[in-house]
């Protein structure tokens, strides 16, 4: 036998060997016996350990492959909206359920019990489901076979998991940028580059300096670099970073990130719906700037929007926070439910605030159980009993109101607060600061009910005719002993009584009111009753008019008298507190939450009518967005510590997917709003878990920190040129394979033209501006309001301070796809249209940028226009400009030339006191500022 015969043989070999008798037949059975067990028992070795290595076969996940297919094809029939024949497929408990049936449609662990797969697959097309829609593919039926007899395990969502601690090779490496060797990859790199071999594409060669600088300058501060940056940077003084950093530190940093900010609160300067007419909002925006210059952590912004009111000793920047939530939309026109919008405010209170902490589309639980995420129609409005008692209540004034005391005035108040301390004692001079900050509680005329003789005039305010009355319900008076009683008059000798319970009442005030200028804040003393009663109200006026109104009440409260009568000194404080509660200086919506004696039950509205009451439901989170600690109060605060506690899968996760989303264009998952069931998966999860894990744990929260690990890593720095082949491979950029490149907001469009210009105002905060635009664009109703265009510097102010009705924003903005801000706007669409060329062509803000952007270059190039085109090109987009554009923009200044030079009366319309030469050249600059390299981010 031939030494390693058995090692090289083929079974196709064999009769070859029998027959020239190298073995006997008897002796080669036997062999081949033994050799055929060997190789049997090898074979089934390694089965077994493929089988425990390996596993029989690969486990099918609910979340991913399961949940899209019911999603798809089932969970309209049998989800929240609806559960058809008993059968839902939201919940698990509901999936494992007996059906009307009696029986479970599923049956863990045979699929050939189940009547889900019988029904998918019956033949008769009135017992198939889906019902009369086409029958689910064979792979879909296959893996819903396999999941049930794995024993259909539910799963979570990936969303709906907590954050967990990434993990990361100790030297993660790849091909490099634009290279091929190997080198050490930043974590954002590393789990970039890890994708794209597989879907045959590579990562981009670096940007050029000077465009990625403008890029990152635009996303950073929406502005171009500064003369000094581009200086420094562009001859090697200073480092990219050093760059981002000195960008990070720009006070135009807060001015861009608060718009986009501004965007989710739907901040406007307006109230919005029919009369949309103006209310002081600026002093909100001007926090907002302020908090992401100072980059304060994300999970103290949360905080102090959604509850700053219910922190220890609130600050006056705490109280400014919480008008996030009263930029909803207030409907004062007469006629109107103030408690129907009221509650509607509430409503989007609740849905904005899930969608922009937990990118969950809340708003769909209000009528019904979600269709497609595990969340239940009485969750919404558990969730909403956190914000139901705020003391807001839709009225014309928009009470409660911040008050922002100047110098003088805040003296006056700290001289009532030092007055208070030595003379009412702790818990009285807390409660009278606060009044004095935000006139709280009170109680607002509308509440009024049983009217004799009287009216609520325009739905708002309390008229009572001579000889009428009406009646307050359930009022707690705290046992003070004055009533302060704002209202307005236009007679004399009005004799009101309040009584309480009814007309036989006790007498509780009784007074007499007289003709005022305007509305006033009258301090009346009052018996000191103790529990809730019932106030009965009356007037007397004998010379006034059958049905002519005594009077206009606004609210009434219950504040003590000012004690310590007998001192010295009290006059002078008497007086200060008597100027101060008719302060009408700068005034903001804020929250305030009741008092607990106010406090309003929260009920579970049927199909999400709120006429229509279920059952009462207390303060609680949705039970699969995370847990609840039982530490946190049952308030606005605890759901504010919850939202940004480490274990909330949601909050992270969704804050870096809007930041990468502002950077690349797109999230990592492209679905902003949503991140439930129904959403776009993430490109990356690694990624997205990383940054999330990040920012909470080694960031503290800090936005600047996450923005500068972003735009400082190798993919944010490739170039975004990009070829026809990996174009058809990746359209969206989804691989991030190349730099970012899309068109600019309807903010920066502007901001940069004026910036390049030299137009842009630098000045800070304040109250918005109203910059031209074009005659006829405001048609308010009732109001009589105008836009009256600003002067001076106030015309070329940043785009953040525009002033912005909500039923007429400003016309540039809309062409850009900038939003009216009556509803939370979580991204904005990019279009391409007309408009937008005809708005940067002809609106007299970019004409004024071209014309002083001219003026300087023309001056500055000895009258050359050839060096002016250049040095305007060099200027705009800091790259030299090719022969061939400037060929174009000299042939486009030559005929405008020749226009102006046989045309005077158009050359004096278009740019007075300029020759024909400096306006051809502005008609040349307005052109480039339409290049779609300006108007892209590079």
């Amino acid at each position: 036998m031939k030494s390693g015969f058995f090692n090289s043989y083929s079974l196709s070999s064999l009769p070859s060997y029998f027959e020239i008798g190298y073995f006997s037949s008897d002796s080669f059975r036997t062999m081949l016996t033994n050799r055929l067990a060997l190789i049997l028992s090898l074979l089934i070795g390694i089965t077994l350990i493929g089988f425990f290595f390996l596993g029989a076969e690969k486990e099918v996940d609910f979340s991913t492959e399961i949940k899209p297919i019911l999603n798809k094809h089932c969970i309209s029939c049998h989800g929240g909206v609806k559960k058809s024949g008993g059968f839902s497929l939201l919940f698990e408990e509901e999936a494992f359920a007996p059906t009307e049936s009696g029986h479970p449609a599923i049956v863990p662990g045979s699929s050939s019990s189940s009547e889900l797969i019988k029904r998918l697959t019956h033949s008769d097309p009135e017992l198939r489901m889906p019902y009369q829609r086409a029958q689910l593919s064979k792979e879909e039926i296959e893996l819903l076979k396999e999941w049930i007899d794995q024993g259909a395990k539910w799963g979570k969502h990936w969303a709906y998991e907590p954050v967990q601690e990434p993990k990361l090779p100790a030297n993660p490496t790849a091909a490099s940028f634009g290279g091929t060797e190997n080198i050490s990859l930043a974590p954002i790199d590393f789990f970039v580059q890890e994708k794209l071999p597989s879907l045959g594409l590579s990562p981009s060669s670096p940007e050029n300096p000077m465009r990625l600088l403008r890029r990152v300058a635009l996303d950073i501060t929406g502005l171009p670099p500064s003369e000094s940056l581009i200086r420094d940077f562009s001859s090697g003084k200073i480092s990219y970073e050093q760059a981002v950093d000195q960008l990070l530190s720009s006070e135009a940093y807060g001015e861009k990130w608060a718009t986009w900010w501004l965007d989710l609160a739907r901040y406007a300067d307006t109230k919005g719906y029919e009369r949309d007419v103006s209310r002081t909002f600026w002093p909100y925006r001007d926090w907002v700037i302020r908090s992401f210059n100072a980059d304060k952590p994300f999970d103290e912004f949360t905080v102090e929007q959604l509850a700053g009111d219910l922190l220890p000793n609130p600050s006056q920047d705490q109280l400014t926070a919480t008008a996030f939530h009263r930029n909803t939309m207030n409907n004062d026109e007469g006629g109107t439910e103030d408690e129907e919008f009221r509650v509607a405010a509430v409503l989007d209170r609740v849905s904005t605030t899930f969608e922009v902490w937990q990118s969950t589309t809340m708003a769909c639980v209000q009528c019904h159980s979600h269709p497609y995420d595990p969340i239940r129609h009485e969750e919404f409005f558990e969730s909403l009993a956190f914000f139901n008692n705020t003391r807001d209540e839709d009225t014309h004034d928009e009470e409660p109101r911040l008050r922002f005391y100047e110098a003088e005035d805040q003296a006056k108040v700290n001289q009532i607060v030092a007055w208070a301390e030595e003379n009412e004692g702790k818990t009285a001079t807390r409660q009278r600061a606060d009044f004095l900050k935000f006139h709280e509680p009170k109680y607002a005329a509308h509440l009024a009910t049983d009217f004799q003789q009287s009216e609520l005039i325009d739905t708002k305010w309390l008229g009572l005719w001579p000889g009428g009355s009406a009646v307050y319900k359930n009022i707690d008076t705290q046992g003070s002993d004055q009533l302060l009683l704002d209202y307005w008059s236009g007679v004399d000798g009005t004799k009101m009584t309040i009584r309480k319970d009814g007309p036989e009442g006790e007498i509780l005030a009784s007074f007499v009111i007289n003709k005022t200028q305007g509305e006033v804040v009258k301090e009346i003393p009052f018996k000191p009753v103790q529990g809730k009663v019932n106030l009965y109200i009356e007037a007397q006026n004998p010379s006034a008019k059958p049905q002519q109104n005594t009077s206009s009440i606004v609210w009434f409260a219950f504040v003590p008298s000012l004690k310590g009568k007998e001192k010295p000194g009290f006059s002078t404080v008497k007086k200060s507190w008597e100027e101060l509660l008719h302060f009408r200086g700068t005034r903001l919506p804020i929250l305030i939450e009741n008092p607990d004696y106010m406090a309003r039950p929260t009920f579970v509205f049927e199909r999400g009518n709120w006429m229509v009451r279920g059952e009462k439901v207390s303060p609680k989170v949705p039970k699969e967005l995370g847990t609840w600690n039982s530490k946190w109060p049952s308030n606005r605060l605890g759901f504010a510590y919850w939202l940004t506690a480490p274990e909330n899968p949601l909050t992270s996760r969704t804050l870096v997917n809007r930041v990468w989303d502002q950077l690349f264009g797109r999230g990592l998952v492209s679905t902003l709003e949503d991140m439930g069931t129904q959403s776009d998966p993430p490109s990356h999860p690694e990624l997205l878990d990383y940054l999330a894990w990040k920012t909470v744990h080694d960031y503290d929260w800090s936005i600047k920190s996450l923005i500068r690990e972003i735009v400082t890593s190798a993919t944010y720095q490739q170039s975004s040129v990009i070829s026809s082949e990996v174009f058809q491979k990746d359209p969206k950029n989804q691989w991030y394979a190349r730099g970012p490149r899309y068109r600019l907001s309807a903010e920066q469009i502007r901001d940069q033209a004026l910036a390049t210009s030299g137009l842009l105002s630098r000045k800070m905060y304040g109250k918005p501006v109203m910059p031209t635009q074009p005659e006829g664009i405001w048609q308010t109703v009732y109001n009589g309001e105008s836009w009256k265009e600003s002067e001076g510097e106030d015309k070329y102010r940043r785009s953040v301070y525009t002033f912005l009705k909500r039923t007429s924003p400003y016309p540039s903005f809309i062409s850009f796809d900038a939003g009216s801000r009556e509803v939370c706007l979580g991204k904005r669409l990019v279009t391409n249209t007309p408009l937008q060329a005809l708005a940067t062509l002809n609106d007299p803000v970019y004409l004024d940028a071209a014309k002083a952007l001219s003026q300087k270059a023309w001056e500055k190039s000895g009258k050359k226009p050839e060096l002016a085109i250049q040095t305007i090109y060099q200027n705009l987009l800091l790259l030299p400009i090719s022969e061939s554009k400037k060929a174009n923009l000299m042939n486009l200044y030559k005929s405008a030339k020749s226009n102006f030079d046989q045309d005077q009366k158009s050359l004096t319309e278009f740019f007075p006191g300029a020759d024909s030469g400096l306006a051809a050249l502005a008609v040349a600059t307005n052109a480039m500022m339409n290049l779609d390299e300006f108007l892209t981010k590079p």
